[in-house]
């Protein structure tokens, strides 16, 4: 992006999607070329909690670490513009999601089953997959967030690709979208 087209980014970047989609890999980059700070709320709810992800959900279940979760994202998306990588059930929280909406540019890193599967059995590290078919638990999961991340601003499929191309496709959506948003801006 041109130096012009980068001050129109007054938003920060919310990357949300399932686990293994790619959002930090793609986020990292993505703030790289934007020349912003990148964020994974993931490692600032550890920081917060002093605690991994997998002790919180041991220690105090789900809905803590969700609750917990909440606070971080609201009070990351009160810093300077970012890019930030969200869990893969942050935008699924009605308010979470809302809070995005309202004040940051969302886009959802989309991969397919196979890709999922393959790239989440790689860390086990993921409670959610732990003492489960992971397969099954992250077909479950497509069922019941894919209706959440949909209302995301942009969707961008991640495949086996570089993750560069990734990017690019990400690019050239947020290009697409500040383009439209001026053209809309000029003519009220």
């Amino acid at each position: 992006m041109s130096t012009k087209e980068l001050e129109q980014i007054r938003k920060t970047i919310v990357l949300v999607g399932l686990m293994g989609a790619g959002k930090t890999c793609i986020g990292q980059r993505l703030a790289k070329r934007l020349s912003l700070p990148f964020v994974d709320a993931d490692d600032e709810i550890e920081k917060a909690a002093g605690c991994s992800i997998s002790d919180i959900f041991n220690l105090y279940g789900e809905a803590a670490f969700r609750d917990g979760e909440k606070r971080v994202i609201a009070r990351l998306l009160n810093d300077p513009v970012h890019v930030l990588a969200t869990g893969g059930g942050a935008f699924v929280d009605n308010e979470t999601r809302a809070l995005i909406k309202g004040t940051a540019t969302s886009i959802w890193i989309r991969a397919d089953i196979d890709l999922l599967v393959s790239r989440t059995s790689r860390r086990d590290d993921r409670p959610l997959l732990k003492n489960t078919d992971p397969r099954e638990k992250l077909e479950k999961l497509i069922v019941e967030r894919y209706p959440a991340y949909e209302q995301a601003d942009i969707t961008i499929d991640s495949g086996r690709e570089s993750p560069d191309v990734t990017v690019e496709q990400a690019i050239t959506s947020l290009k697409n979208m500040i383009s439209s948003d001026n053209c809309a801006e000029t003519t009220a």
